[in-house]
């Protein structure tokens, strides 16, 4: 995943503290890279650290002081380093992006085709994704048909902003799997992944792109490009799971949907457990819906230490990632010993972790452990984020589980699978439990997943759960 923030101030402003704060608000969606570019009178600017082993902020606290400018783009990335400035037939810019591109190896045949020399060659032989989109956009002759031609030659999805002399440009995905969002100060303006990173700067919301909507921000203000298209298919996991709380994406902020999808969990529900618990950080608030709405109060008893612990998912060997998640969750022994409790989590991925936590509270002392999932069983893996690393389907405890179910797994088995009325999702999700040892399991449906969002359902992005793309 990753996240991306950018400024136009006055010339006589620098943007540069604007910019560090924006971007480090972006924190939770990466832990690889952080990269900030600026523009000013002397040109560009750029800086590029590893944020694997120590946070954004302590990493460019020494370049706030040397960076100077008016313009400014940056970015947390999970994967890639980045802003890239490149110099092409349309001048010098800046790029960043936060998508997946599925079709990478058949892009880089075709520019090659086209008369690319080059590209360098990431550790592992990758190609840098942003790169990639750059040289895309050299194809044509100017920014607009360049970012046009992107768009519609990468099957993915692909969000990305480009800072030039003249200001920056913001293109959201063709479909609007992720969010970019303006926001608006004494006429200054910024754009962001994340709607709240802004707030605390003093910007307002101004403008929320829609689905393959291009701007362009300069110090005239905010002018669209290209019209947003028609079909939308945002993320509906922003919301379960990467959003930071207090963002919104179309109009719902994230801790009340999240509390929409423990409201509707808890009226399905029939077991009487003596409190409600959630998995930190991201299934607190599915919890307190839940609580809210069950009238089983709420509790924690577990806390996560979180001060010098990085997060669980960013080792590459899984067997690490387990042991920081299990490290970082420090009992409540008063709130555990001879409980009842029932946890919910925000999905259910691998199962190693949630099977880690389950022991380690009965080790504490818990009587039973309800765990209930705040989504739908992920039975395919994500098309359009990095959501994991996973390079199989099979590292889904799903599939894996679905594997010794049927001699032969079908598109059409894996609908029935979906179907949370049908009798092989009820026997996958009882032999989910068996495994990891629950005294019961239930994940949300998906008619309720999507009620919780309260928009359209057409416009949601549920591939992973039911394969509709």
């Amino acid at each position: 995943m990753g996240g991306f923030f950018g400024v136009v101030t006055k010339k006589d402003r620098d943007c540069v503290f604007d910019l560090f704060f924006g971007v480090d608000y972006h924190s939770h969606l990466g832990t690889r890279r952080g990269g900030m570019a600026v523009y000013g009178e002397n040109g560009f600017t750029r800086s590029i650290h590893n944020i694997e082993n120590s946070p954004f902020r302590t990493k460019f606290e020494h370049d706030v002081n040397e960076m100077k400018g008016y313009m400014g783009i940056g970015c947390i990335s999970d994967f890639e380093p980045q802003p890239l400035i490149v110099k092409s037939h349309h001048g010098t810019y800046a790029i960043s992006t936060v998508g997946k591109i599925n079709n990478i190896h058949e892009i880089e045949k075709l520019l090659f085709s086209n008369g690319n020399s080059h590209f360098l060659e990431m550790s592992g032989g990758d190609i840098n994704p942003t790169e990639l989109i750059a040289a895309i956009i050299n194809q044509k002759e100017n920014f607009v048909d360049g970012i046009r031609y992107a768009q519609e030659l990468v099957d993915g999805s692909i969000t990305f902003i480009i800072l030039n002399e003249k200001g920056i440009y913001v293109s959201r995905d063709k479909y609007g799997r992720t969010p970019a969002v303006i926001g608006a100060k004494d006429d200054e303006y910024c754009v962001s992944f994340e709607s709240f990173a802004y707030l605390n700067l003093g910007y307002h919301d101004y403008k929320e792109l829609g689905p393959g909507e291009i701007c362009v921000i300069t110090q005239d203000g905010v002018k669209t490009l290209v019209a947003p298209g028609n079909k939308m298919r945002i993320c509906t996991f922003l919301w379960v799971y990467y959003g930071y709380p207090s963002s919104s994406y179309e109009g719902l902020s994230v801790e009340k949907m999240r509390c929409n999808c423990g409201k509707y969990m808890a009226r399905r529900d029939d077991v009487k457990p003596d409190c409600v618990a959630g998995v930190p950080d991201s299934g607190i608030a599915h919890a307190i819906g839940y609580s809210n709405e069950s009238g089983i109060p709420f509790s924690r008893p577990f806390i996560k230490y979180t001060p010098t612990w990085p997060r669980s998912f960013m080792p590459t060997i899984q067997a690490k990632r387990n042991l920081i998640a299990k490290m970082k969750l420090i009992p409540v022994h008063d709130l555990i010993e001879g409980k009842k409790l029932l946890l919910i989590d925000d999905s259910i991925v691998r199962g190693t972790q949630m099977r880690e936590t389950t022991e380690f509270l009965y080790q504490s002392g818990a009587k039973e452990v309800h765990i209930r999932s705040a989504c739908p069983p992920l039975l395919y893996g994500c098309k359009y984020l990095n959501f994991s690393r996973s390079t199989s389907e099979m590292d889904l405890i799903t599939r894996r589980v679905i594997s010794r179910l049927e001699k032969e797994v079908t598109k059409e088995i894996l609908e029935e699978y979906a179907n949370p009325d049908s009798e092989k999702y009820a026997k996958m999700v009882d032999e989910i439990r068996k495994e990891l040892h629950f005294t019961t399991l239930r994940f949300n449906r998906i008619d309720d997943l999507k009620k919780a969002c309260e928009i359209d359902e057409d416009k949601l992005c549920t591939y992973c759960w039911d394969g509709k793309e």
